[in-house]
C-alpha cells in the first residue's frame, strides 16, 4: 500500500498540509468560460480536478463532466459526456476506515480498507466535485438545482459526505444503501465532498439533476457516472458496463454493474447488491426535491423582502 494511504480517513480529511489546502481553495474559486468545447472520444481520468454539472448541449439540459485535469499542463478545460468518461480511483485512494462512531454511516468495519476521493485534493487521486457555473446555466436556472443520487450499481457501497475543517461532524449527502436524497445546489456553486467506496470494482452511480428555469419551465436529466475503483479494475469494463434503465430515467433497485449489460446474481463472486432504491423512493425523492426548491425560493424571497424594507 502507498504510504500516503496508510493513515486513517479522519487524518486524511482533517490534517491537510497548508499548501494543499491553499491550492484547493484556488481550485474552488473557479470560473467557467462560455462556449467551452465538448470533447469527443473516450477518456479515463485518474488524477486532477473534475466536476459534475449541468450544461445545455444543443439546447438540451444535460448532466456532464467538466474536465480540468489537463489544466496544469496548459491545456484548456473541456466538457465530457458521462458515457465516454471513466473516473479511475486507483490504489492510491486506499485508506483505513476510522474507529470512530461519527463515521458509523460507512459500510465498512473500523480498520478495514476503503477507497477515498477526499474533499480536499489528493494529487494522486482524481478529485471529483460538482458545479453550477456554466454561464448559460447560470443565466437560465431559477436560483439553483437539485442533485440526487438515485441508484448505484457495483460490488460495494458508495457514501458521499461533507465535513468542515474545524472538526465538525460529517454530514452525509448521499448513501447508496439508503433512500434517495436530493441535495440543493445554488447557482454559481462549486463544491467538493468525500466519496467513499467500500470495495474495488466497477460502479455506475446514477445522478439526477433537476431545475426550474426562469421562463417557468422545468428540466431534468439522469446520467451514470462511471467509476473504476482499484488499480486492477479494468477501465474497459467500466466503459462496457450498462445500467438497467435508460439515461433519462431514475434508477430502480440497484444491481451489480456487469460488462455485458446483464444483471448479476448477488450469489456470485463479489456480487453484493447495494443501494436498494426502489421506484417508490425515486418518486419520494422527486417530491422532496420539489418541496426543497419551493422552500429555498420562499426563504430567499423573504430575505430579499427583508433587505428591501431595512
Amino acid at each position: 500500500m502507498n504510504r500516503r494511504a496508510t493513515g486513517s480517513l479522519v487524518l486524511c480529511l482533517l490534517c491537510v498540509a497548508a499548501p494543499a489546502a491553499a491550492a484547493a481553495a484556488d481550485e474552488l474559486d473557479q470560473r467557467i468560460g462560455a462556449g467551452q468545447a465538448v470533447a469527443s472520444g473516450r477518456a479515463v481520468l485518474s488524477t486532477g480536478h473534475v466536476d459534475v454539472g449541468p450544461r445545455f448541449v444543443g439546447g438540451s439540459w444535460t448532466l456532464m463532466i467538466h474536465d480540468d485535469t489537463a489544466k496544469a499542463d496548459g491545456a484548456r478545460s473541456v466538457w465530457r459526456h458521462t458515457g465516454q468518461t471513466v473516473l479511475r480511483v486507483g490504489d492510491e485512494a486506499r485508506m483505513k476506515a476510522p474507529d470512530d462512531p461519527a463515521y458509523g454511516f460507512l459500510a465498512a468495519a473500523p480498520g478495514s480498507e476503503v477507497f477515498v476521493v477526499p474533499q480536499t485534493q489528493n494529487p494522486d487521486v482524481v478529485w471529483v466535485g460538482w458545479n453550477t457555473q456554466d454561464p448559460e446555466v447560470m443565466e437560465t436556472i431559477d436560483r439553483g438545482v437539485t442533485m440526487t443520487l438515485t441508484g448505484v450499481q457495483g460490488p460495494g457501497s458508495l457514501v458521499v459526505y461533507l465535513q468542515s475543517g474545524d472538526f465538525a461532524a460529517p454530514r452525509v449527502l448521499w448513501d447508496s444503501t439508503s433512500r434517495a436524497r436530493p441535495v440543493w445546489v445554488d447557482v454559481n456553486t462549486h463544491t467538493h465532498a468525500t466519496w467513499v467506496f467500500s470495495e474495488a470494482g466497477v460502479y455506475l452511480a446514477r445522478v439526477t439533476v433537476a431545475a426550474d428555469l426562469v421562463d417557468g419551465s422545468s428540466v431534468t436529466d439522469s446520467r451514470d457516472l462511471r467509476f473504476a475503483v482499484g488499480t486492477r479494475t479494468s477501465a474497459d469494463a467500466a466503459f462496457a458496463a450498462t445500467s438497467s434503465v435508460a439515461p433519462g430515467e431514475a434508477a430502480p433497485a440497484a444491481r451489480q454493474a456487469t460488462p455485458d449489460g446483464g444483471d448479476s446474481d448477488d450469489s456470485g463472486p463479489g456480487g453484493t447488491w447495494v443501494a436498494l432504491i426502489a421506484v417508490a423512493a425515486a418518486a419520494l425523492a422527486a417530491a422532496l426535491a420539489a418541496v426543497l426548491v419551493r422552500g429555498n425560493r420562499a426563504k430567499q424571497r423573504a430575505r430579499s423582502a427583508g433587505d428591501a424594507g431595512a
